[in-house]
């Protein structure tokens, strides 16, 4: 059969401004179908910014048996409408969505969407794909394939739960699938980047977090050997020179993670890397820092979300809040660029603390930080606690921008007003510390990561409201050239 896999075209306006990366999950079900026998194709919408009808065109001019998709919590509004496009232009393809919302939400996306939705792929995809592809083939039937939901007539069904796999290195992504043009990290510029996967799953416990949910607590790595192959592959064939992993948690083990970097460093091509790890194990690995950045390592993102030890344990962060500092510190010293959030937002929020976030972050003084509005996913651990203060049940507005939870002391647009607020303050202060940087592939990646924020995320929409930071990015850039 022709399987048709299709990003869907969610744009959140924050990621998107640093760059484009292939769908990582596309990679590797796409070669996991094609060894099976059928013709797979992926469609980045998402990065092409194709609209509704550029899709419906593409699709009937592909015309694919299976159109396939997937979503997390706030893409699946658009993910979904892809699904609704493909029935609209033949109402005999299969649909069928995978991702982290469908796996949990699967009752709920085959009530509200049962007309244009047909399976959903719970977890991992790589052996129920192919299986279900059989299913639809009419090789067997679907109530024998693990790890799917469907409805069959009125009723739900729901297979068994599929074990996640064994050996990590079973299936290697279809890298000759991508459109690699159309992937780049902006910040570097003339880059090609590329995401891959050393590791899979969290076993952290995070309370608001859909990851560490959707890998059940579990975690898997690969030969470090395996995946320093995989770069210097992709970087001889496709030139790839700039590599986000994809881990929630690449660094878990040192001595697997320290062997990673050496034999990066030995490879010696010219190569960098994007990474998120956790406050701890930067605070473990002080002394081998400068591993890090003599691998390529040149941002590093570390979820520290919180200023205050009460409110860190509120999100079972299981570190001690004065390590954060410390970690961004050690961060600075070897040469990286650091990048951190501070989640607000929670029904307790008020101006006040607000206000003690922001001068926390001012004083831990990270490169980027990024003040986040909490996303009440519909399957974290939080969710029944802040149901009552969800005002609005967009999904698509569940993207850490547009408060959704009221707080008890605050009106919304109090609260976005304070989130804005936020950015102007505390980027006013790291442009004038960024004028005195004497690194200057630090200062220039400072400058141009700005611009593009400023430019191209969803900041540009309140550019009023940020007072001068756009007239100093635009000063700056003007002194460069």
């Amino acid at each position: 059969m022709k399987i048709l896999l299709i990003t869907p075209p969610y744009h959140t306006g924050v990621v998107e401004s640093a760059g484009t990366w292939p769908t990582l999950a596309f990679g590797y079900i796409g070669a996991a179908a094609e060894e099976a026998g059928h013709e797979v194709e992926i469609y980045d919408a998402m990065a092409l910014n194709h609209d509704l009808e550029t899709i419906k065109r593409e699709i009937e001019s592909r015309n694919p048996h299976v159109v396939g998709t997937t979503a997390y919590t706030s893409s699946y509004p658009a993910a979904s409408s892809v699904l609704r496009a493909a029935k609209e232009v033949n109402p005999s393809i299969v649909t069928v969505i995978g991702g982290v919302h469908p796996t949990f939400c699967y009752e709920e996306v085959l009530s509200k969407d049962s007309l244009y939705t047909d399976y959903v792929v719970r977890g991992e995809g790589e052996e129920t794909f192919p299986e279900l592809l059989d299913a639809i083939a009419g090789k067997r039937p679907p109530e024998s394939v693990r790890g799917i939901a469907f409805k069959s007539g009125n009723d739900l069904v729901v297979t068994a739960a599929r074990q996640r796999l064994k050996n990590l290195e079973r299936y290697r992504a279809a890298w000759h699938l991508f459109d690699w043009s159309l992937y780049s990290y902006n910040v570097i510029p003339g880059s090609r980047l590329a995401e891959i996967s050393s590791s899979r799953g969290c076993n952290q416990a995070c309370s608001f977090c859909s990851q560490q949910k959707f890998w059940e607590r579990t975690w898997r790595a690969r030969e470090p050997e395996a995946v320093v192959a995989e770069i210097k592959y992709l970087y001889e064939n496709y030139g790839i020179n700039v590599f986000n992993l994809s881990d929630e948690l690449p660094t878990r083990l040192r001595s697997r993670w320290e062997k990673f970097l050496d034999l990066v460093i030995e490879l010696n091509l010219p190569i960098y890397f994007l990474i998120e790890t956790r406050v701890a194990d930067i605070v473990r690995d002080e002394d081998i820092l400068w591993k890090y950045r003599k691998a390529g390592i040149v941002h590093i993102y570390m979820g520290v979300e919180a200023t205050s030890q009460e409110r860190l344990n509120y999100f079972r962060k299981n570190y001690a809040v004065e390590q954060s500092k410390r970690a961004i510190d050690i961060i600075r010293e070897a040469g990286a660029i650091t990048e951190t959030a501070f989640v607000v937002g929670t029904p307790d929020e008020t101006p006040e603390n607000i206000d003690h976030t922001l001068q926390l972050a001012i004083d831990y003084d990270p490169d980027f930080a990024y003040f986040l509005a909490l996303a009440p996913w519909p399957y974290a651990d939080l969710y029944n606690e802040l149901k009552p203060y969800i005002e609005d049940n967009d999904y698509a507005k569940f993207d850490f921008i547009t408060p959704v939870i009221k707080p008890k002391a605050m009106d919304r647009d109090e609260l976005f007003n304070k989130i804005l607020d936020c950015y102007r303050q505390f980027y006013t202060r790291k442009l004038s510390k960024w004028n005195l940087e004497k690194d200057a592939f630090r200062r220039a990646y400072f400058f141009k990561s700005m611009e593009l924020l400023m430019e191209n995320s969803f900041l540009k929409k309140y550019h009023a409201n940020l007072g001068k930071i756009p007239e100093l990015v635009t000063a700056r850039k003007r002194y460069d050239d």
